[in-house]
C-alpha cells in the first residue's frame, strides 16, 4: 500500500509518499481501505518530533481519523463485513491506503455522508462532545465560551452546543471566521485582535460570564478565561497553541469555585477510545443523519500532497477541517 511517511523530523517537506505492507487483521480487528483521512494539529506535532505516536500505532505514518470501506475482518468480528462503509479513530496510521484497527474503533458511516465528511468527523466531534457533554456536563440554557471557534474542533463544538440547547460565545482572530460560524450555532462572536477578550465576553453574557469554556488555545487564554466565567464554571483545556504556561488568579479560582480540567484524546487507552467511538455512534451520528450536525471541510488535498495540507493547517487560514483524499 501507499502511505505518507515521516522520513525525518522537520517541516512539511519531510512527508514522503512511500510503500508499506498492509497488515492483515488479527482477532477482533478490521482492515479498512481508506478513502479519506483528516488532518489534525497533532499530525503536525508528530511530524516535527514533538508528539510521538502511541505504542499501538505506526511510528512514522501520521493520521488520527479516517473513512473508507472494510476490506477484511478478523476472527471474532461478527457485526461487520467487507464492503461496509465506516469511519473511525486511531492513534496513527491513517495517511495510507489501508489501516488495520480494532473493530470497535470504527462505526458505520451514514449513507448520506461522503467519505470526506466521514474523515472530518471523528477527532473534532468526539473531542467536542467528550469535553462539553461527557466531562463538563454542558446543559440547555447554559453559556459556553469556545476559543478558536473557526477551527475543526471549534466548529464541531458550536454545533454540539447548539444541539444540547446551550448559548454559544466564540472567539477568533479573524472576523470572517466568526461570520462563517454563525449559521453553525454561534450566538455572539468576539474578535480577538491582540488585547484581552474578557470584557467582551462579560458584555455578551450580561456580566454573568460563561458557564463552560472550551479552550483550544491555552497559554494566556486560560487566565483571561478565568476573568470572564460564572460561579462554578467548568474550563476544559484541550489545546496549547499559545503555549503551555499561564499565570492564574488562584483567589478567583477559589472564590468562583471554578473547575479546570485538562483533556486529550490520542493518548487515552484503547478501552476509552472504543467508548468514545461508541458514544459517537450512539449520540452524534444520528444527528448527522437528521441534518442537525454537519461536517465542516475547508479544503481537500490528494494524499500525495500531504505536505501542502500540513502547510495550510499551519497557516491558521483553514475554517473547519482539512482532509486528504486517498485514491
Amino acid at each position: 500500500m501507499k502511505a505518507i511517511v515521516v522520513s525525518r523530523f522537520g517541516g512539511p517537506e519531510v512527508l514522503e509518499l512511500g510503500d508499506r505492507e498492509a497488515p492483515p487483521p488479527g482477532r477482533g480487528e478490521v482492515r479498512v481501505r481508506v478513502r479519506a483521512a483528516g488532518v489534525n494539529r497533532a499530525d503536525l506535532l508528530q511530524r516535527a518530533g514533538h508528539y510521538p505516536a502511541p505504542a499501538d500505532a505506526p511510528p512514522d505514518i501520521p493520521g488520527l481519523e479516517f473513512a473508507g470501506e472494510l476490506e477484511a475482518v478478523g476472527e471474532g468480528v461478527t457485526d461487520a463485513a467487507p464492503g461496509d462503509r465506516v469511519l473511525g479513530l486511531c492513534g496513527g496510521g491513517a495517511y495510507a491506503e489501508a489501516i488495520t484497527v480494532p473493530a470497535r474503533t470504527v462505526a458505520r458511516l451514514p449513507d448520506a455522508l461522503t467519505f470526506t465528511d466521514g474523515a472530518a468527523i471523528p477527532e473534532a466531534f468526539i473531542t467536542a462532545w467528550d469535553a462539553l457533554v461527557e466531562q463538563a456536563h454542558l446543559g440547555a440554557g447554559e453559556t459556553v465560551l469556545i476559543h478558536a471557534v473557526g477551527s475543526g474542533v471549534g466548529t464541531a463544538a458550536a454545533q454540539v452546543a447548539r444541539a444540547v440547547g446551550a448559548r454559544v460565545v466564540g472567539t477568533a482572530r479573524t472576523a470572517d471566521k466568526l461570520a462563517r460560524v454563525r449559521p453553525l450555532g454561534l450566538d455572539e462572536g468576539v474578535h480577538v485582535t491582540g488585547g484581552g477578550f474578557a470584557p467582551a465576553v462579560l458584555r455578551a453574557t450580561g456580566g454573568r460570564g460563561a458557564d463552560v469554556v472550551l479552550d483550544l488555545v491555552g497559554g494566556p487564554y486560560l487566565s483571561e478565561s478565568l476573568a470572564c466565567v460564572a460561579a462554578r464554571a467548568r474550563i476544559m483545556l484541550v489545546g496549547l497553541l499559545a503555549g503551555s504556561r499561564a499565570e492564574l488568579d488562584l483567589g478567583r479560582l477559589l472564590r468562583q469555585r471554578v473547575q479546570v480540567t485538562g483533556t486529550v484524546l490520542r493518548a487515552r487507552p484503547l478501552e476509552e477510545k472504543i467508548a468514545a467511538v461508541q458514544q459517537m455512534a450512539r449520540h452524534l451520528l444520528p444527528l448527522f443523519e437528521r441534518g442537525a450536525l454537519g461536517a465542516v471541510v475547508d479544503r481537500v488535498f490528494p494524499l500525495a500532497e500531504a505536505a501542502a495540507a500540513h502547510a495550510h493547517v499551519a497557516s491558521n487560514g483553514a475554517f473547519g477541517k482539512v482532509v486528504l483524499a486517498v485514491p
